[in-house]
C-alpha cells in the first residue's frame, strides 16, 4: 500500500482515510469496533472525525463518534498505530452558530480530548469558518495548543479562498502556526468547491488535501438509481439533488468504466479522486465489512487517461 506525506507535516497518509462520521450513526459501538479493526488489518491508520459526529442521529447531542475511537482506543491500547484527525467549530446545536474563537477552540479540545480519551489530536481542523473571528485570534489559539502539545498540525475545511489566504499570510506574516492540509467537499457530482482557486492555492502552499464526501454520501456508489431509493432514509437531505441528467451521465459512466475493470462503482469513483491533481487522499466510510472491498480495489487499480478523461467530462 502506497503511502505518502500529508503536506508538510510528518504525518504518513495511507491511500484512503476512513470517515469517523458512521461512527454513532449508521455503525453502532460494536459494528465500529469491527470496522475499525479490519481498517487496521487493511494498513489503513487514518480516522477522520468532528466533534460534532453523529450529532444529526436520533437520540445523539454529538461526540458520539469521537467517544467510540476514544472506548476502542483505550479497548486494545492501539493509539500509537491510529492518526486521529478531528475538527472543531460546528456547534453541537442544530442550527447552531458556528464559532472559531479562541475561548471557544481551548474548550472545545479538551471536550474532544476527553471522549478520544488520548492526551493528543494528530490533526486538528477549523470545520467550518465563523468568518467574523479575526484568523490571527483562531491561530493563536492553535498555537498554544500545539505548545502544550494538544495538537500536533493543524488543517482547516470548508474556508473560503479568501479566509484561507488570509489565514496563511497571518501565519507566515506573524510566525503562527499554519494550515498543513485542507479537507473540501470533492467528488465527481461536486467538483468546484475545490477545482480552481482553492487547488492554486492548496498547490502554491504544498497544502495536503483530503476530501469529504468523496462517494457524494453513496449516490457514486450505484446502491441509489431513483430519488424513490431515498424517500424516508438517512440520505434524503443529501442525496435529493443529484437524481438529474447530469447525476445519471455519471452513474452510467461510472458502470462502464467499472464493467472494463471489473470493480465496483465506488471503487472507480474513489479512485477517480486519487489520480486527480492536487489531491493527497480522499476520505471514505463503511458501515460494513464487505464495503471494504471497493477500497481495496480503488488501491488495486489504476485509471486509463482515456477513463479519466470521460469522467471529467460527464462531470464537467
Amino acid at each position: 500500500m502506497k503511502i505518502q506525506k500529508l503536506g508538510n507535516t510528518g504525518l504518513e497518509c495511507p491511500p484512503i482515510i476512513f470517515g469517523g462520521n458512521v461512527f454513532g450513526w449508521t455503525a453502532n459501538e460494536k459494528e465500529s469496533f469491527r470496522l475499525m479493526d479490519h481498517l487496521l488489518d487493511m494498513g489503513i491508520n487514518m480516522i477522520d472525525s468532528a466533534d460534532v459526529y453523529s450529532r444529526w442521529a436520533k437520540g445523539n447531542s454529538g461526540g458520539e463518534s469521537e467517544s467510540i475511537i476514544g472506548k476502542y482506543m483505550k479497548a486494545r491500547g492501539n493509539r500509537h498505530k491510529l492518526i486521529i484527525t478531528t475538527k472543531v467549530g460546528s456547534s453541537m446545536q442544530q442550527g447552531g452558530d458556528k464559532d472559531i474563537s479562541k475561548t471557544h477552540i481551548l474548550k472545545a479540545v479538551e471536550d474532544s480530548l476527553t471522549r478520544l480519551e488520548t492526551d493528543h489530536i494528530d490533526l486538528y481542523f477549523t470545520h467550518w469558518d465563523d468568518e467574523k473571528t479575526p484568523v490571527e485570534e483562531t491561530l493563536e489559539a492553535y498555537e498554544k495548543l500545539i505548545d502544550q502539545g494538544k495538537v500536533r498540525y493543524i488543517g482547516a475545511s470548508n474556508l473560503s479562498p479568501e479566509r484561507l489566504k488570509a489565514s496563511l499570510k497571518a501565519s507566515e506574516e506573524n510566525d503562527l502556526p499554519k494550515y498543513e492540509v485542507f479537507q473540501p467537499e470533492y467528488n465527481l457530482m461536486v467538483r468546484d468547491k475545490f477545482e480552481g482557486r482553492i487547488r492554486e492555492i492548496c498547490e502554491h502552499h504544498n497544502l495536503g488535501v483530503t476530501s469529504y464526501f468523496s462517494l457524494a454520501s453513496g449516490f457514486l456508489t450505484g446502491k441509489y438509481s431513483e430519488e424513490k431509493d431515498i424517500k424516508g432514509t438517512n440520505r434524503e437531505k443529501f442525496l435529493k439533488d443529484y437524481f438529474n441528467d447530469r447525476g445519471k451521465n455519471i452513474l452510467k459512466a461510472l458502470k462502464e468504466v467499472s464493467a472494463q475493470h471489473n470493480i465496483s462503482q465506488a471503487a472507480v469513483a474513489l479512485r477517480w479522486i486519487m489520480q486527480k491533481p492536487g489531491i493527497t487522499a480522499p476520505i471514505a466510510s463503511a458501515t460494513k465489512l464487505g464495503h471494504f472491498k471497493s477500497f481495496e480495489e480503488a488501491i488495486a487499480n489504476e485509471l486509463t487517461d482515456k477513463e479519466m478523461d470521460h469522467l471529467n467530462q460527464v462531470s464537467d
